[in-house]
C-alpha cells in the first residue's frame, strides 16, 4: 500500500514520500498562480486553483494569499468565502458548506503528527477530516483541528482553537473553544 493510500484510508503514513511531494508541488504551483495573479484576471479564484480543488461550487471565492497542502481534498460549497491568509492543510477531506464565511488567517489542520519523537522524526502522521456545515461563520485567526465537525449555522469566535465538534447554531469561543452561553 502506498503512503498516499494510507493517508486516504486514515491510517498512519509518512509524509516524506516522493508521490506525496509531487502532489504538494502541483498544489504549490496552483497556489502561487492564485496568489500572484492580478485580482481582475483571477476573479473568484485562479483557474489552476479551481482545477486543483476537489470541488468548488458556484460563487465560491478565495482571497489571496491562500495556502493548501494538496487541494484535491478540499470541497467548497456555493457562495463560500475564504478571506485573505487562509491555510488549509488538507491531508484529509475538508468540506466547507454553502454560504460559509472564513475570516482572515483561518487555519484548518488535518494532520496529526505522531506523539513518539522517533516516529515523528520519520514523518509519521495521520490525517483526520474536517467538515464545516452550511451558513457557518468562522472568525479571523481561528484554528480548526482535524477530526472536527462544525454543524450548520454555527459561529466560531475570532482566535478560537476548535478541538471538538460544534453543534448546529452554537457559538464557540476561546482556546480550547467552548460553547458561549446564550446572552454571554
Amino acid at each position: 500500500m502506498s503512503e498516499r493510500d494510507r493517508m486516504k484510508a486514515g491510517e498512519w503514513y509518512t509524509c516524506i514520500d516522493d508521490e506525496l511531494e509531487g502532489m504538494r508541488v502541483l498544489a504549490r504551483r496552483a497556489v502561487f498562480e492564485h496568489n500572484q495573479m492580478h485580482p481582475d484576471a483571477r476573479g473568484d479564484m485562479a483557474p489552476s486553483l479551481r482545477d486543483l480543488l476537489g470541488d468548488a461550487g458556484t460563487g465560491a471565492r478565495i482571497e489571496a494569499p491562500f495556502h493548501c497542502a494538496y487541494g484535491f481534498n478540499i470541497a467548497l460549497g456555493r457562495n463560500t468565502f475564504l478571506n485573505a491568509g487562509c491555510t488549509i492543510l488538507d491531508t484529509a477531506p475538508v468540506f466547507i458548506g454553502d454560504r460559509t464565511l472564513l475570516g482572515p488567517n483561518v487555519q484548518i489542520y488535518c494532520a496529526e503528527h505522531h506523539k513518539d519523537a522517533a516516529e515523528r522524526a520519520a514523518g509519521l502522521e495521520i490525517a483526520r477530516p474536517v467538515h464545516i456545515g452550511h451558513n457557518v461563520w468562522i472568525g479571523g485567526s481561528a484554528i480548526i483541528l482535524g477530526g472536527v465537525t462544525i454543524a450548520d449555522g454555527a459561529i466560531v469566535g475570532a482566535g478560537s482553537v476548535v478541538t471538538r465538534d460544534v453543534p448546529a447554531g452554537a457559538t464557540v469561543v476561546g482556546n480550547p473553544a467552548r460553547i458561549r452561553p446564550v446572552g454571554g
